[in-house]
């Protein structure tokens, strides 16, 4: 029986293993594989619109080993902070990044605060660098959710949609699986499945269509900050339902974090690209 299975669209996967191949006694999974992937294309992107608008390329590469560590941190503390139930009665795990838990909130502020310290101390317009790293910053979201089906994991509740999901219920963590799930298991040739909402491919279409919205708009925008400000608006509209629809979520009381921080960000986001809207059209008229 197949390990991965979309009953809706006829396709079966047999095998899905989340080990790409082995070096030196070390496995390298695909979730890193894509995440390098994202960052090389996102970085390559960034010092081609670098160029188009007279930027120095190579500040980007300079910038993206800082971002890049600060985002791993920022991602990890993240989970770990909103996950401490289970850390503070195993600290020895806090570390262990390799058993998983990188959430990409915590990556992305991470990212922002490296981003505004980078641009302080060398002299450089963050809303600019902010508009030309944000459509690679959706691209590479697009790229690294698909790590998270090599994982099998990052997925939803119960569905029989068209995009409607099967997996093999020993190949999945028995904490992501909620009680709806758990309702509704399925039995073929002896194998238990569930069926789920594959949400790892909702965020990463989203993020495909966000990235084509922004590259799109980034040559008419009006003002330093409004592709920033657009990256911000759109992703957090994604995730803000996208999330509600997971079975993984970092809750706070009855909360999924996720979504509060998603709520917070389209009410900021709007009203900076309104703010900042305003602000540039004063200038215009005073000049």
């Amino acid at each position: 029986m197949p390990e991965i299975w979309f009953p809706n669209l006829g396709i079966e996967i047999a095998h899905l293993d989340r080990v790409a191949f082995t070096v030196f006694g070390k496995n390298v999974y695909w979730y890193g594989i894509f995440i390098g992937l994202a960052v090389i294309i996102g970085v390559g992107m960034a010092m081609k619109e670098a160029k188009r608008t007279g930027q120095n390329p190579d500040m980007y590469v300079d910038f993206i080993i800082y971002a890049l560590i600060f985002a791993i941190i920022g991602a990890r503390l993240y989970y770990v902070i909103f996950s401490w139930d289970y850390y503070s009665a195993h600290p020895e795990k806090i570390f262990a990044t390799r058993e998983g838990g990188l959430a990409i909130y915590g990556g992305i502020i991470g990212a922002v605060l490296t981003a505004i310290v980078y641009c302080k101390k060398k002299k450089v317009n963050f809303w600019l660098l902010g508009d030309t790293t944000a459509p690679c910053i959706a691209f590479g979201q697009m790229l690294g959710r698909w790590g998270n089906f090599f994982n099998t994991e990052a997925f939803g509740g119960f569905t029989n949609g068209p995009l409607a999901m099967r997996l093999q219920v020993a190949q999945v963590r028995a904490g992501d699986i909620s009680q709806q799930v758990m309702d509704n298991i399925m039995n073929f040739g002896g194998v238990d499945y569930i069926q789920v909402h594959p949400t790892f491919l909702y965020e990463s279409l989203w993020n495909l269509c966000l990235f084509i919205l922004l590259v799109t708009l980034r040559p008419k925008k009006k003002f330093d900050g409004q592709i920033l400000g657009l990256y911000f608006l759109g992703y957090a509209l994604g995730r803000v339902w996208i999330e509600g629809l997971r079975t993984d979520q970092l809750m706070i009381g009855p909360f999924a974090v996720s979504q509060l921080l998603s709520a917070v960000l389209i009410v900021a986001s709007v009203a900076f690209l309104i703010w900042k809207g305003k602000k540039e059209k004063e200038k215009s008229v005073t000049e």
